[in-house]
């Protein structure tokens, strides 16, 4: 558990989910490295934007089925906020003030909210 009270695996504490490097930055799976979620972020918008991030992907999956370019499109541009809110694409979030992280992942999961209530 960090500071903030936050349970963090250690590395190599699930398989499933990746090691988590010393630094806590990026998760290793079959070799290669990713960007881990910013730790900053609470559970409740980690859980949401991965929800989005989930939906979106399987819209991506959806579109490239469909051969729909415009659906693709937009179903990356999601996928692409879902990954900006939870620190894994854009700006590295060690890089940045947590507030200014925190403020980011708020926007981008309003938008992602906004975008799923004008497609229902």
């Amino acid at each position: 558990m960090d500071d903030r009270g936050v349970s963090r695996p250690d590395v190599g504490d699930d398989p499933d989910e990746g090691s988590l490097t010393e630094d806590g930055r990026y998760r290793v799976f079959h070799g290669r490295r990713w960007r881990s979620t910013d730790p900053a972020l609470g559970e409740d918008v980690v859980r949401a934007l991965t929800r989005h991030l989930g939906r979106a992907r399987s819209a991506v999956g959806r579109a490239k089925r469909a051969d729909d370019d415009a659906a693709l499109r937009a179903a990356r541009a999601q996928v692409q906020l879902a990954k900006e809110g939870l620190g894994e694409r854009g700006a590295a979030w060690w890089e940045r003030p947590e507030e200014e992280r925190l403020q980011q992942a708020r926007d981008r999961l309003a938008q992602l909210d906004g975008l799923m209530d004008e497609a229902h």
